[in-house]
């Protein structure tokens, strides 16, 4: 398959494989259309999820070579249970797996060509195959000269021209996507959003110098929580397309979701990362953006490790304390301050009655707002999403502030971890600690 060797590049090929993608999708979904007419309601929904399971298995086998942005939408789609079929997610999710790595050769050459020696002299041993690959570059283990064992990053050559090539051409496809989220979750997609959100985040991730300073500020931020690990770049060892940072020994977060986990380990995890995200929204204005189980892994004491740094936004002070004032308001019941959040949030207009949107905020935050042990199997992301989407298209609650889509990324992502680590929790008890524990 030559996804193992080298990117698909070029730009007309890319645009055939990418157009033809959008048109075996586009189609789909017409041929489905025009037979609903003689199906019963029941044929007619298990048709649907058909369609969009076959459509999502067609994006991922196009992801598996083409790489890259591609994928990098794909890995963003497979995280949105809000707008996504449990079926359909389920098959996107593959391509949070690790991908086939490039040649040795080509890393090599990419090695020499940003830090001017190749491995060999670099490294006092540097490990040919690679133990991590995604769609925009791969890890190899390494050790320095000192001793010291590190992880090397380096990005794929070339990638940067196939993403401004992808950028041109996903607009066809993302119009066919949004028949998921209109169809089934009854969710208004701005497709517009969604592309030029790709294409800031895929601009950050390409820069390894700015994960570098990432990694750097994440190490300030945490440094007085001793159950939280996070790398140390070595700066004479980087450049904008290769990134090396000492090496985190650990089993990663996904491992820890199966059955025969330990679960006095698995409830400190839920714990440990629910804080976690909440510490960064509420008191750094600072978020990590990318919340698959990949990124994460949980050592051996235990501590949680933070492994990619590459997608994080920062809020302004003025952000950060109207979620405070939020997540207060939320806490103590206070319609008033809600809505006062909420309109400085951006979600809604002064004028404008803030009942429908908390009404909306009350089923998003179910699991918060209920004083007892919960089950996260308990909530029904999918029926909830639907129900939000009927009452924003009601009540007709657009408004999307860009700073929200990267928050409830990061929500979405917690919630699925959550759901999967399948802990039964006191979330008010712990979601109120979270929010009590932010000075000021």
């Amino acid at each position: 398959m030559p996804g193992h060797k080298n990117l698909t590049s070029g730009r007309a090929r890319r645009a055939i494989k990418i157009g033809g993608l959008a048109s075996q999708v586009g189609s789909s979904y017409l041929w489905d259309f025009l037979r609903r007419p003689f199906l019963n309601r029941g044929d007619r929904d298990r048709e649907l999820l058909d369609t969009h399971v076959r459509n999502a298995i067609r994006i991922v086998e196009g992801s598996a070579e083409l790489r890259g942005t591609f994928m990098k939408l794909v890995q963003m789609l497979s995280m949105r249970e809000d707008i996504l079929p449990p079926a359909a997610l389920d098959v996107l999710k593959i391509t949070q797996s690790s991908v086939p790595p490039m040649d040795f050769t080509m890393i090599a050459d990419q090695i020499r060509r940003e830090l001017g020696k190749s491995p060999e002299r670099l490294f006092a041993r540097f490990e040919r195959e690679a133990f991590a690959a995604a769609s925009l570059g791969q890890v190899h283990r390494a050790t320095l000269k000192n001793g010291q064992l590190v992880a090397v990053k380096i990005q794929y050559p070339g990638v940067e021209e196939t993403v401004s090539q992808d950028l041109k051409n996903l607009k066809l496809l993302l119009r066919a996507i949004q028949k998921l989220a209109s169809d089934v979750m009854r969710q208004k997609i701005n497709t517009d959003e969604l592309y030029a959100e790709l294409k800031e985040r895929l601009s950050e991730e390409l820069d390894y110098l700015r994960e570098s300073r990432n990694i750097a500020m994440f190490g300030r931020l945490l440094h007085d929580d001793p159950e939280i690990e996070i790398p140390r770049v070595i700066p004479e060892l980087c450049s904008p397309r290769v990134l090396t940072m000492t090496f985190l020994e650990g089993y990663r977060l996904s491992d820890m979701l199966g059955p025969g986990i330990d679960p006095e380990l698995k409830k400190w995890l839920a714990r440990k990362y629910y804080a976690l995200v909440w510490r960064q929204i509420l008191e750094f204005g600072v978020l990590h953006t990318d919340p698959h189980p990949g990124n994460y892994l949980v050592t051996f004491h235990p501590h949680l490790g933070i492994l990619d740094f590459g997608s994080i936004r920062l809020f302004s002070d003025e952000i950060r304390r109207a979620h405070l004032a939020f997540a207060r308001g939320l806490i103590a019941r206070d319609d008033t301050q809600l809505a006062a959040a909420l309109v400085a949030l951006g979600y809604l207009d002064r004028d404008q009655d803030p009942q429908p949107m908390i009404r909306i905020v009350r089923i998003l935050f179910e699991p918060a707002l209920k004083d007892r042990q919960y089950d996260p199997a308990d909530y029904d992301s999918v029926g909830k999403a639907a129900e939000v989407g009927e009452l924003a298209f009601e009540h007709k609650l657009y408004k999307s502030p860009a700073h929200g889509v990267f928050l409830m990324r990061a929500l979405v992502g917690l919630e699925g971890i959550i759901r999967q680590l399948g802990i039964r929790e006191n979330y008010r008890e712990l979601f109120r600690e979270c929010v009590e524990r932010v000075p000021g």
